[in-house]
């Protein structure tokens, strides 16, 4: 099984995107896939949080929902994510390790990967840094963190001597899936308080 990266817009997003690590269940982990490797490419869920949040044209979101994970193509995933740079986001995990099953992590593992998720900030230059889940939240921002306790509140980390803004919110697929109201709900208060997003990536 092949390691899933990042994909989206790399030129000062408005929003990166930070999941916990990647699915097996994604089939670019599959070492036949010659393809982007990029997050959730043959899956369905998560792809509703971001049609819902007006960042995923309806054309493309109909045909996610509408053919099997088996059957995206390279040249589909291409597309998809064209349309994830187009409206000026950036996916990715704190965790690079793709993981067959659900089972959880220990803190320990996700750990050894910030330096890895620093980096991408540095290179990516995010205006806003989403953060899904409280063990997500509470490892990047060095501190224990309840997404329930945080909603709508901002921090500030210094990486590199550059300041990300944060926020926590609701882990939306796989267990967390009962919270994606939630996470649709405060994303779009971030969006109308923190983003201009009529711009295009390059």
């Amino acid at each position: 099984m092949d390691s899933i990266y990042n994909g989206g817009c790399i030129d000062n997003p408005d929003i990166c995107f930070v999941f916990m690590n990647p699915t097996g269940r994604n089939i670019a982990s599959s070492k036949t896939w010659k393809g982007l490797k990029s997050p959730w490419i043959g899956t369905k869920n998560i792809w509703d949080l971001f049609f819902k949040l007006d960042l995923l044209d309806k054309d493309i979101y109909n045909k996610i929902k509408t053919i099997k994970g088996s059957e995206w193509t390279e040249e589909f995933a291409e597309s998809v994510y064209n349309d994830v740079k187009k409206h000026k986001y950036f996916i990715t995990n704190l965790g690079k390790c793709t993981q067959i099953d659900a089972r959880e992590l220990p803190d320990s593992v996700y750990k050894k990967y910030l330096h890895l998720l620093e980096y991408e900030f540095n290179i990516i230059n995010p205006k806003v840094i989403i953060l899904f889940g409280n063990q997500v939240s509470s490892i990047v921002l060095d501190k224990k963190i309840s997404v329930s306790e945080v909603r709508k509140a901002s921090f500030l980390k210094e990486i590199n001597g550059t300041t990300y803004k944060f926020y926590s919110v609701y882990y939306p697929v796989g267990n967390g899936r009962f919270n994606i109201d939630k996470s649709i709900e405060d994303i779009k208060w971030i969006i109308n308080h923190e983003l201009n997003n009529n711009k295009i990536c390059s």
